[in-house]
């Protein structure tokens, strides 16, 4: 059967409980996804997913087609997620963990590690507002004006940010790269 979303999501806010689980099984990865990259970690992408989902459920009955139904799950992930950033700045924290993910490249794995340590963290310690922005443009691909509706911020406003994220996440990247280059000239030397 092919996936027809606006029927799908007017059978869901009828109660179908079959339109409900496709439209879940449709947006699960998209969701995840978003959750893992604002979160910067599995377990909380998995919570925040989890949230996600259940919202959805809750709400469907009065989404309004005035926005795109992607939109609206957008916005509910990227909410859930930063709710998660939340609790989990009242938990007590690690600095590494298993859920790091290593990019398979031609570099050493020293080299990888520390490349992708470099840039979780950096985009870990941009403020909210940047961090988001961020994620939804240059790693998930959505554009200007689908953040705009998922923020609920104007266009500029998300091209404003995106920029200052950009050059905060150059100004922290840089300093990172110099700090390392110290450490491994040390431990080489």
């Amino acid at each position: 059967m092919a996936f027809d979303e606006s029927q799908l999501v007017a059978s869901a806010q009828q109660g179908n409980a079959s339109a409900v689980e496709r439209l879940l099984e449709h947006y699960y990865d998209y969701i995840f996804s978003i959750c893992r990259k604002v979160t910067g970690n599995i377990d909380d992408a998995n919570e925040a997913t989890q949230e996600t989902l259940i919202s959805i459920v809750r709400n469907i009955p009065s989404f309004k087609s005035t926005a795109k139904f992607s939109t609206w799950v957008y916005r509910i992930a990227t909410n859930a997620a930063l709710d998660e950033i939340r609790k989990k700045a009242r938990r007590p924290t690690t600095e590494f963990n298993e859920d790091t993910v290593i990019p398979q490249t031609t570099k050493s794995l020293e080299d990888s590690l520390i490349d992708n340590i470099d840039i979780s963290d950096a985009l870990q310690n941009l403020p909210e507002e940047f961090r988001i922005v961020l994620v939804l443009r240059d790693q998930l691909g959505t554009s200007y004006e689908e953040i705009g509706e998922i923020l609920d911020i104007a266009s500029g406003t998300v091209k404003s940010r995106i920029a200052r994220a950009r050059q905060k996440m150059k100004e922290e990247l840089l300093g990172n790269k110099s700090h390392v280059r110290v450490v491994k000239e040390v431990n080489d030397g």
